[in-house]
């Protein structure tokens, strides 16, 4: 399988309310990558991801996500960037009111979707991707924290994303539970699905080697992708 850059930043600078958080970034990640992102809290995790899906405006450099060119961006543009990403958080963030086929249903919707068995099809799909297939019925609240998460990672699938971005996926799970969803993040990236993982949990780098990029004192190490 080809690699093609699914993100390249070159000299990008982010600001959260006039403060600067994060100055000269730049790296590129290819296609099928599994890459982590790591630092203390404060440091621009969060705000790194938020740049890569247009919630945090690039105040300068360059910068380059799924073929968009983020410096350019404009508000129309947004959500076709963001069908082109696939967002994991850390709480889910599902509809607490709605069945898990349903949740589904409603991104399918709300990105285009129109044909009802390819809409059945694909949630038929990605829940089997995840390893809960027989679980479109069931309520969030009937699901433990761990398939939740593979709801919303089944939610990320569905537009075949180039990239998913991952907020601490594993930081409300136990250890046996983070590692099922560490093998299916990593199984994704295998498909050619880029994956960048914002993670406190410095022992997931020993059961899942991977490049790393540290974000530390305003700025973003990429020597050489520290590599465990």
């Amino acid at each position: 399988m080809e690699k093609k850059s699914v993100i390249a930043l070159r000299d990008v600078r982010l600001y959260q309310r006039e403060m600067l958080v994060l100055s000269e970034v730049s790296f590129t990640i290819e296609s099928g990558s599994f890459v982590y992102l790591v630092g203390k809290t404060g440091t621009g995790k969060s705000t790194l991801l938020q740049s890569l899906y247009g919630e945090v405006p690039i105040a300068a450099g360059e910068a380059k996500v799924a073929g968009y060119d983020l410096v350019r961006l404009s508000p129309r543009e947004i959500p076709l960037l963001r069908r082109k990403l696939g967002i994991v958080f850390q709480d889910f963030q599902l509809l607490t009111d709605r069945c898990v086929t349903d949740n589904l249903l409603f991104v399918l919707k709300a990105t285009g979707w129109r044909d009802k068995q390819k809409m059945a099809d694909r949630m038929e799909a990605v829940l089997e991707m995840v390893g809960l297939k027989t679980k479109g019925y069931k309520m969030p609240h009937e699901l433990s924290g761990g398939e939740q998460q593979r709801v919303v990672i089944a939610r990320a699938l569905l537009n075949n994303p180039e990239l998913i971005l991952a907020d601490e996926p594993t930081g409300n799970l136990d250890p046996d539970t983070s590692h099922g969803i560490m093998q299916l993040l990593f199984d994704i990236s295998k498909t050619g699905t880029a994956v960048l993982m914002a993670t406190h949990d410095y022992s997931l780098f020993r059961k899942f080697p991977s490049h790393i990029i540290k974000c530390e004192g305003g700025r973003v190490n990429t020597s050489d992708y520290l590599f465990y």
